[in-house]
């Protein structure tokens, strides 16, 4: 059995895409013996780690796009949009708390300490305390604050931390970047959602001002969220293409950046599909010059 390390990029709701290429690596024969994520990479990797990604994956596709705007909990006059302590409840009620050092697998999350910027590998405490440090995307959720220090999104300075899986003894480093070339538009319509009340308006209104940045489908105006989120998305490009030439893993499976917006995780059975999809094209590519050199 081909054992693998495998890394998750942050991508807000474009990791749901995770799932799909998980689901592919275990229906194909390959053990997952390690995960580093950052950002919602860190999120869909602790939930296979704590063998619940079955249950995340039941839940996700069970969500609709009110559902999603339930979930947000205003921080009002605070440094984020979003105070990220709903999805957290939610999160621990559906599959429990877990400690990483119990886990079966070898886990990271990466989050960047926002005093000093510096890296930091979460591999030992509490499963969520880690995810909650690792997607605090800056502005639309607050920062974490554990300990005596408080913690930002890991994807600012590692969206695709290969680095932590370095030392492991597996065949392959399987790499999940969420920022690949646009895919060819769909021409999908926006999906209506009721307006329940005053209060559900204004956090949709918070939601929707943000959540065009990463979808290049977005023709309108846009708000300081979206250009704010798409600005780190140009940034975490950068920094994801200069860690893949540097470390050279063995497969790379590219979802494109447009595949939806950052928080539309209404999407998630085309999203998990694509992840397979995704996986499908990048193994056969790799499988294919391995029969060419059996051949020669």
């Amino acid at each position: 059995m081909t054992t693998v390390s495998l890394v998750l990029g942050g991508g807000g709701a474009r990791g749901l895409a995770h799932i799909g290429v998980i689901h592919w690596l275990i229906e194909n024969g390959y053990a997952i013996r390690s995960i580093s994520g950052s950002s919602m990479g860190a999120l869909v990797g602790g939930m296979y780690a704590a063998g619940k990604l079955g249950v995340y994956a039941e839940w996700v596709l069970a969500l609709k796009r009110i559902d999603v705007v339930r979930l947000l909990d205003p921080a009002f006059g605070r440094t984020g949009l979003f105070k990220g302590e709903r999805i957290m409840r939610a999160m621990r009620g559906l599959v429990g708390d877990h400690d990483i050092e119990d886990l079966p697998i070898a886990y990271t999350a990466v989050a960047t300490d926002q005093t000093s910027g510096s890296e930091v590998w979460f591999q030992k405490g509490k499963l969520f305390d880690a995810i909650r440090a690792s997607i605090a995307a800056p502005m639309f959720f607050t920062p974490f604050r554990h300990g005596e220090r408080t913690f930002v999104d890991g994807a600012l300075v590692n969206p695709v931390p290969i680095s932590p899986t370095l030392n492991d003894s597996t065949d392959l480093t399987v790499v999940v970047r969420l920022c690949g070339p646009p895919a060819a538009p769909s021409g999908g319509q926006p999906v209506a959602v009721p307006a329940a009340n005053s209060y559900w308006r204004r956090v949709r209104a918070l939601v929707d001002g943000g959540a065009a940045a990463a979808d290049s489908r977005d023709a309108g105006p846009r708000g300081l969220v979206s250009i704010a989120l798409s600005t780190m998305q140009v940034m975490q490009d950068r920094i994801a293409e200069l860690s893949q030439g540097t470390y050279a893993p063995d497969v790379i499976v590219t979802v494109p950046r447009d595949s939806c917006g950052y928080h539309e995780f209404w999407r998630a059975e085309e999203l998990i599909s694509l992840g397979r999809e995704r996986a499908t094209s990048a193994f056969g590519a790799l499988e294919r010059p391995c029969a060419a050199a059996m051949t020669a």
